[in-house]
């Protein structure tokens, strides 16, 4: 395959690429469309940063006693308004995968906990907005993570405590 690759364009070797998949007895492999937007390092990390963000930005402003309602209207043109978050993130459609998982947050706790939807997004989308900042002073993804992590045990530890002043 290399030799037949050799020298031809980065297109040319896709249509080679994705040719010889589709010939292959078990059918095409395709895991992306080929319209599909492809992004690496840097690029993509924004791109999903921001995805993320902008869902936790529009359950953000219906949080609290001075949350405002949110008006939705289906395909159909029915409308339903509502300041609940976990209703709100089920009757947009998202298409962008890092979005898709913070719908998919929101759906998690609704299912295990039914209270605080809205607060466990925006809270994703504050740390994701805190990653960002410092993935722009280059540190690196993996100290970000491992900082998340150590402050999740770091809180979970202080739990029962915090419990027993209650």
């Amino acid at each position: 395959m290399d030799k037949v690759l050799k020298g031809e364009t980065k297109s040319r070797k896709r249509e080679i690429i994705l040719a010889s998949i589709q010939q292959t007895p078990q059918g095409p492999v395709l895991v992306l469309k080929e319209s599909a937007l492809q992004q690496k390092g840097r690029d993509a990390q924004k791109n999903n940063i921001s995805a993320a963000k902008l869902v936790a930005e529009l359950v953000r402003t219906s949080l609290g006693p001075r949350g405002m309602d949110k008006m939705l209207v289906d395909g159909l043109g029915d409308v339903t308004i509502t300041n609940d978050g976990a209703t709100i993130l089920k009757e947009i459609d998202v298409q962008h995968p890092a979005a898709k998982m913070m719908v998919e947050i929101s759906k998690t706790v609704d299912t295990e906990v039914g209270d605080g939807t809205t607060s466990s997004v925006v809270f994703g989308g504050a740390l994701l907005a805190k990653a960002e900042e410092l993935l722009e002073k280059d540190v690196h993804a993996t100290v970000i993570i491992e900082g998340f992590q150590a402050a999740s045990e770091k809180a979970l530890s202080l739990l029962p405590r915090a419990c027993q002043a209650c």
